[in-house]
């Protein structure tokens, strides 16, 4: 492990870990994520950045020079269902989208509380459908997302198999918040020893989202979901994170229900962790690995 995933740990231990335990309201979380995305999260200069429309709402498209046009990466951002926007994680998928020669949509969608569950939901399906109508072709989309954006991408996939849709080639999730009821041990095991989460705000902040839903809905946790028939799914987490569990309790059920599932627990790394990528030699190699993983998707799907 490199000295900068000792100081980037420390620093968050530090200052945003108590920043988000204290945060009065939830438009304090979102002018902090957006001001750090500024500040601290770089993309490639070689990734064009434009807005488009994409079926009932916005997104934000990123074209790396070389791209192969063909390939599309949809990705949904995290934080919580209630702050972060295409803005503040288009550094990281820039890079992302660059190591898989492909082009990237990151859409808007409706943050709780002013738009509770489902509204995230419904506008992620009406995004991949949308993608579907501009003549990208299923198996040359590859979903992912991290933290709520990594539930909410588990979610759609859970929702599109249950439609009869046709699936995409693959989905990722980083560090995927699954379990809205917060059952698994690692939200108190490593209420400590997480350096970014507070374990003691989780409940409410889903409160927010779930506006009186049931946290048992597949659609708002879907460690609950049915996922027979899904294409392979590649999830990470660390193993000092309150969401741990969330991982690899759904990584089983996934397996028991025929699907192909790849599990990467990293060590002592901070929640998202390739958010990091500007500074931390982790997130670039994550970075790395899930891109070749994507390539590979689009890769089989061409031959199958």
């Amino acid at each position: 492990m490199s000295w900068q995933r000792i100081a980037l740990n420390r620093w968050l231990r530090l200052l945003e870990k108590p920043r988000l335990a204290h945060a009065a309201t939830h438009g304090a979380m979102r002018n902090r994520l957006e001001r750090n995305a500024r500040f601290f999260f770089h993309g490639r200069r070689d990734v064009a950045q434009e807005w488009r429309d994409l079926g009932e709402g916005e997104a934000l498209w990123l074209e790396p020079s070389g791209a192969e046009n063909d390939r599309v990466l949809l990705y949904f951002h995290g934080g919580a269902y209630i702050f972060g926007s295409p803005r503040t994680h288009a550094a990281m998928v820039s890079v992302l989208a660059k190591a898989a020669c492909a082009r990237a949509v990151l859409p808007v969608y409706p943050l709780a509380p002013e738009h509770p569950f489902p509204a995230a939901v419904e506008r992620a399906e009406d995004a991949y459908h949308a993608l579907l109508a501009s003549g990208v072709p299923a198996g040359n989309i590859v979903m992912g997302g991290d933290s709520a954006g990594g539930g909410l991408v588990l979610a759609l996939l859970a929702r599109l198999i249950d439609a009869g849709a046709d699936l995409p080639a693959g989905v990722f999730a980083l560090s995927p918040l699954t379990d809205l009821t917060f059952s698994g041990a690692s939200i108190q095991v490593n209420a400590e020893c997480d350096v970014m989460l507070p374990a003691g705000r989780v409940t409410e902040l889903a409160d927010r989202y779930l506006a009186g839903a049931r946290a048992t809905d597949p659609q708002a946790s879907p460690l609950f979901a049915d996922f027979k028939g899904a294409p392979p799914v590649w999830i990470t987490v660390g193993d000092t994170e309150i969401l741990l569990d969330d991982t690899r309790r759904i990584v089983p059920r996934m397996k028991a229900q025929g699907v192909a599932v790849q599990m990467n627990i990293a060590h002592d790394l901070p929640h998202v962790w390739p958010m990091f990528h500007n500074t931390l030699p982790e997130a670039r190699t994550t970075l790395n690995n899930l891109a070749r993983w994507i390539t590979s998707r689009w890769i089989e799907a061409r031959g199958s």
